[in-house]
């Protein structure tokens, strides 16, 4: 029985490592390297150089660009991850009624998520809405004056919003999923207890769909502190640098000026930024997540 469960063990294990090997290869090595390289001014054509906290104390007290790109994607997120999370609840509870076809109408709501972070919809949104774009013709129809959507550099940040607010599909298929999954005869008895849809819909949808909230709400900011394709193929970062995320600046430092040193400075900054944000979304859900047991 022993030789029989090591063989059964040693099979596991080799079922598991590839997961092993990616793993340690591709994410537990330049986790690290990039942390040994944030204290260095390694150039990605060079050796590196150990220079201590030097990396840092430059972002934090000299470079001015890491301010105004944090604060450019603070503004990013609180516009997109709202919209995002609000337009897919909003989705999933129409796709939840039984209307015929309902099948194909989740489906092709569900492809933005497949083709929207790629470069090629990018493109075409700058296409969209550029001076002479689609969007500005069809406002002419109806007598709207153009805007000029990513040449403002108010309207600029909002328009490449719209971008990640379209790929709504994932989220709003774990919406949908929890919709079925909330027993009828609380409705039933809200119906009865004479509750209108509005009143339904705050008092027990949402209290029944939070931890999906939270969950959405959590994996979105991530993501969103993370994006760099809109405002790279879109904006460049412009105009005046309203749309610099801090992705793009990570992206520059990088890639465009080779300072690897530097940029895994930045990657390591915006971990801890991505940290302290997910915890206290984590903190204040005590106060607005309610789970079966506690309702």
């Amino acid at each position: 029985m022993q030789l029989g469960k090591k063989k059964y063990a040693y099979a596991g294990y080799l079922y598991i490592l590839p997961w092993i090997l990616g793993f340690l290869i591709l994410q537990l090595y330049p986790l690290i390297s990039s942390f040994w390289y944030s204290f260095t001014d390694f150039q990605l054509l060079g050796s590196a150089k150990f220079v201590g906290l030097k990396n840092y104390k430059t972002i934090f007290l000299a470079d001015k660009n890491f301010l105004q790109s944090l604060k450019v994607t603070m503004y990013y997120v609180l516009i997109a991850v709202p919209c995002k999370i609000a337009f897919a609840l909003a989705i999933a509870v129409i796709l939840n009624q039984k209307i015929r076809s309902i099948n194909l109408f989740r489906t092709l709501y569900y492809i933005p998520s497949i083709l929207g972070g790629s470069v090629a919809i990018s493109v075409l949104w700058k296409y969209l809405f550029m001076n002479q774009g689609t969007v500005n013709n069809l406002l002419a129809v109806v007598g709207i004056p153009p805007h000029d959507w990513l040449g403002d550099p108010v309207l600029a940040l909002g328009t490449i919003s719209l971008v990640t607010v379209w790929q709504f599909g994932s989220s709003m298929l774990l919406f949908l999923a929890g919709l079925k999954q909330i027993p009828e005869c609380l409705y039933e008895a809200a119906r009865i207890d004479g509750a209108g849809k509005v009143r339904i819909f705050w008092k027990i949808t949402i209290p029944e769909l939070s931890p999906i909230v939270l969950f959405n709400l959590v994996m979105q900011m991530i993501n969103a502190f993370q994006d760099f394709t809109p405002a790279f193929v879109i904006t460049q970062g412009g105009p005046l640098k309203s749309t610099y995320l801090y992705g793009l600046m990570l992206y520059n430092q990088g890639f465009k000026f080779f300072k690897m040193g530097y940029a895994s400075a930045l990657s390591w900054i915006l971990f801890f930024i991505i940290l302290l944000f997910t915890s206290l979304t984590f903190k204040s859900s005590e106060s607005w997540v309610h789970y079966g047991d506690t309702l």
